[in-house]
């Protein structure tokens, strides 16, 4: 097996659907920027799965493509630090989607609770395809594929992952266990003496036998430490302490997310599909236009009258952006009438500006500059499909595909 430390890799994709705006930046994009530098991290532009509700119109994917990988380096994603690359330029992501998909239940990829729920929220599409159903096996193999240990998403994502395991899970379990598994199990603990031996033969026992998950996390770490056994006797171990086959696809573990409900100009989530965005490279004189427009508290219907900041949508920017001090001035202000709607939204129109403005400058220097776009996605594409390779040369030999 390929030598891969899967609790310090990290993958994640967006879906290329649009501009990129304020709600991806601090839902998305920033926590990127932190867990770049912590880990061994791979984005990727999820474009098969645009195709699964935008099958219809893939000319918009294409475009959309290059002006999210844009908006990612204009906001700091560094490909110095991060493998980036495009989902359908790597095909071992189809391979292993089918590969899996034939050891997966059908009423595992039915019981996906977004799955009937986009089916109501895209009502004007028509979901009722093969993709469609499949999407979440899709997302399990761009997982699987980088043994990535570690998947940043937030709570109401969580069951993506959680289907990831147990797909994992599946596949170790028919075809981990090779011929004469506990055999080389046993003679892999001999390998690492006998007082390390007799130590991971007693937290495996209190693992199967009473459920001690401390005594799983201490074994798992002894095995990590262990010099004079080969990688290949490694995964047996950590199949063997959990009662399993040899560990080939490692299940992940969901890195919540901070919440970053990033507030639209109307006060709803912001989303493209509610209008009430502003976009990354959003000209400044049009985000000022955008939150000068923004509603108010009905209340406030002339300057004089008091309002309530909790009923105002405008109060929801000030608290991603404005200090302490400015929420207080804007608290007193609001409620006594000492400030008007106006004087209240430009210290947001000013921050959201100056937030905004370094990715705006760079992002056109990017788009005059096409192709060194295209070549740090060439070589990203190149070094996330010798990954790919590795993993399914493992599983090709698992499942007894590897003919020769």
């Amino acid at each position: 097996m390929s030598a891969v430390d899967s609790q310090s890799r990290i993958l994640s994709g967006m879906r290329p659907t649009g501009r990129l705006h304020l709600g991806h930046y601090h839902g998305v994009l920033k926590n990127w920027l932190t867990l770049q530098h912590e880990y061994e991290c791979f984005f990727f532009v999820a474009d098969w799965h645009a195709l699964t509700t935008h099958y219809e119109n893939p000319a918009l994917i294409e475009e959309n493509v290059w002006e999210m990988v844009i908006d990612w380096l204009a906001a700091g994603v560094n490909p110095g630090s991060a493998t980036l690359f495009i989902q359908s330029r790597v095909p071992e992501h189809a391979e292993l989607n089918l590969l899996l998909s034939m050891i997966t239940p059908l009423s595992w990829l039915e019981r996906v609770p977004s799955y009937k729920d986009q089916q109501e929220k895209l009502r004007e599409r028509d979901l009722s395809t093969h993709g469609f159903l499949g999407y979440p096996l899709l997302q399990s193999a761009d997982i699987l594929l980088y043994r990535a240990g570690l998947v940043p998403v937030g709570a109401d994502q969580e069951a993506h992952i959680e289907i990831t395991r147990e797909i994992a899970r599946r596949f170790n379990h028919l075809y981990g266990r090779e011929p004469g598994f506990e055999d080389n199990a046993e003679a892999a603990i001999r390998k690492m003496g006998k007082k390390t031996g007799t130590l991971y033969r007693n937290l495996r026992r209190a693992y199967l036998e009473k459920g001690d998950d401390e005594a799983l996390e201490t074994a798992r770490a002894l095995l990590k430490e262990q010099s004079n056994i080969t990688l290949g006797d490694q995964e047996r171990l950590f199949g063997y302490l959990e009662g399993t086959g040899k560990v080939i696809l490692p299940e992940p573990q969901a890195l919540l997310a901070p919440q970053a409900k990033m507030p639209g100009l109307d006060g709803q989530k912001m989303s493209k599909s509610y209008g009430n965005t502003i976009t990354l490279r959003e000209d400044p004189d049009d985000i000022a236009s955008k939150i000068r427009k923004m509603p108010t508290d009905p209340a406030r219907q002339r300057r004089n009258d008091p309002g309530e900041p909790e009923k105002c949508p405008v109060w929801q920017l000030h608290k991603v952006y404005s200090d302490e001090a400015r929420q207080e001035w804007v608290q007193e202000g609001c409620r006594n009438a000492g400030i008007g709607c106006l004087d209240c939204k430009k210290p947001v129109i000013e921050a959201c500006q100056a937030e905004l403005e370094p990715i705006r400058m760079e992002a056109m220097e990017l788009e005059r500059n096409q192709d060194v776009v295209k070549n740090i996605i060439a070589e990203g594409c190149e070094q996330a499909r010798d990954e790919a390779q590795d993993t399914l040369r493992d599983v090709r030999e698992a499942i007894g595909l590897d003919y020769r």
